[in-house]
């Protein structure tokens, strides 16, 4: 992994010592797991409002909508 970018945050007492705990209790360094735990949360972010996004644009007819039947047919479902 190529490092680009370091970060420096004030986390809450409380935080701290979960993350530390989650640390040890996995043998990964505090490091490791706040990476993954930012990668995921951007994963997270990146899907909720990729869908809000979606969310907005259905209504207003920029989107396209299928039935359930339309969807299976388009899969190949249909029994």
């Amino acid at each position: 992994m190529e490092i680009d970018m370091t970060v420096t945050i004030d986390l809450p007492r409380e935080m701290e010592h979960r993350l530390n705990l989650l640390a040890a209790r996995t043998g990964r360094s505090k490091a490791l797991c706040l990476h993954e735990i930012i990668e995921q949360g951007i994963a997270e972010m990146e899907d909720y409002y990729l869908a809000a996004d979606v969310g907005e644009r259905v209504p207003k007819g920029e989107e396209p909508v299928f039935s359930a039947a339309e969807a299976r047919s388009y899969l190949g479902l249909d029994d």
